[in-house]
């Protein structure tokens, strides 16, 4: 006799843990933005709870903190061979820079005809007022124990020296980040390519040149995987009532700043 109440419990299908990782990446204690501390309870619950067949990440990033990129992506893996479940990275919009980095801890990474991917690079901006403030008369007095302590000054010109210190600490960066995403994605990068050079993708340029494993979407692509009857159960840090409804100081600049990072790759039609 069928009992169809039952049926729930009877009939389940298998379990998949989504972990949404959308935003900038910040560092730790930033509200809003994406954080390893933020996100180890989260990923931790993906993984350990209700007996997951599989975790996807749903990744909306534009990048941000390398340190931070790497502590989460790290996690996700240190997890996914923990517990031996396959882990696959799903990109919407974008998934550059800091935000390719967490699609790297995917075993497989899946995109839409528009997403941007890519900019596997890393980026250090200012400005320069020394002309601003001399045209106003100002003068700029600073005092340091240490000679390298007021190190691009941006009320100052540019040394040379400076920019080459810069760059030996952004080359070591850059550099870890190549390892990354040569260890996670392999022989199925293009070898005929430089993907390293900052440049971005749209989503099938990003699958012919091994970025990405092809085109797919989170639902039906899982489904297509572990059947029709799979069960999605999504895990996202938990916010505060202010920032959700967007009424804090820190949620304004978080939006602003989030906003500014998706414009760099044309996020918007």
């Amino acid at each position: 006799m069928r009992i169809p109440y039952l049926d729930r419990f009877i009939n389940k299908g298998p379990r998949v843990s989504v972990v949404r990782l959308h935003g900038a990446i910040g560092m730790a204690g930033r509200g809003g933005s994406l954080s390893d501390a933020a996100l180890a309870p989260v990923i931790e619950r993906a993984f350990r709870k209700g007996r997951p067949v599989a975790v996807a990440l749903s990744v909306n990033s534009p990048g941000g903190s390398p340190v931070q990129s790497s502590l989460i992506a790290a996690r996700i893996r240190r997890l996914a061979d923990e517990t031996k479940i396959p882990v696959h990275a799903f990109v919407e919009d974008v998934a550059a820079s800091g935000g390719y980095w967490l699609a790297c801890a995917g075993d497989d990474i899946w995109a839409d005809e528009s997403s941007i991917l890519g900019s596997i690079g890393v980026i250090s901006a200012g400005f320069g007022f020394q002309d601003l403030i001399a045209r106003w008369g100002i003068e700029r007095r600073v005092h340091t124990a240490g000679r390298s302590k007021s190190t691009l000054d941006p009320f100052r010109p540019e040394r040379p020296e400076d920019v080459e210190r810069l760059h030996n600490v952004l080359e070591p960066i850059h550099r870890a980040f190549k390892d990354h995403v040569i260890a996670r994605r392999g022989s199925r990068l293009a070898a005929d390519r430089d993907l390293f050079t900052g440049e971005f993708w749209a989503g099938r340029q990003s699958v012919d040149l091994g970025l990405a494993d092809g085109i797919g979407h989170l639902v039906p692509r899982t489904k297509a995987v572990y059947g029709g009857k799979t069960r999605f159960v999504v895990h996202a840090p938990r916010q505060t009532l202010f920032r959700r409804l967007g009424l804090s100081a820190e949620a304004f600049w978080d939006a602003a700043e989030e906003r500014a990072g998706f414009a760099r790759f044309g996020a918007g039609s």
